[in-house]
């Protein structure tokens, strides 16, 4: 079975629409930018349900919980084999205030050290355009599916 993830695309209408994304931490991911944004995800079991999954993989990313009407989206088969089950959903937060769980790795390679990482070092709201070019090639069509679905 290939590995699933499911995660929840946020969005809000200012002057134009915008998305919510996170930049993954840890020390990979420090100095890139451009294609390495993400939507808050996280993997789940076959025995879930992707949307509270999704719900609960975001709690984890960015320490908030959301609620409202879920706007599913086709999921999309990335060039690992995982899969992305996608929820658009219209809600605003304050990106400055998330607080993300953490993980362990030896760092530096081969020292011995393990240290802690953010999943997640930061969030921000993009517009789409922006968006396209932030976000992970892969994850790019859960953006234009959610542009056509929610465009007012």
């Amino acid at each position: 079975m290939p590995r699933k993830s499911a995660g929840l695309l946020l969005y809000r209408f200012t002057s134009e629409v915008e998305f919510f994304l996170v930049h993954p931490g840890g020390p990979f991911w420090a100095k890139k930018d451009d294609g390495a944004w993400s939507i808050p995800k996280g993997e789940f079991e076959d025995n879930e349900d992707p949307l509270e999954a999704a719900i609960r993989e975001f709690k984890e990313e960015t320490g908030f919980d959301v609620s409202g009407s879920f706007i599913p989206l086709t999921p999309v088969k990335q060039s690992s084999g995982k899969v992305i089950y996608a929820f658009a959903l219209e809600y605003n937060l304050d990106a400055y205030k998330i607080k993300s769980n953490t993980f362990t790795m030896e760092w530096p390679p081969k020292s011995g050290r393990q240290q802690e990482f953010p999943e997640v070092d930061r969030g921000e709201w993009f517009n789409a355009e922006t968006s396209r070019i932030k976000l992970n090639k892969g994850q790019v069509p859960i953006l234009e599916e959610a542009l056509g679905k929610i465009r007012k």
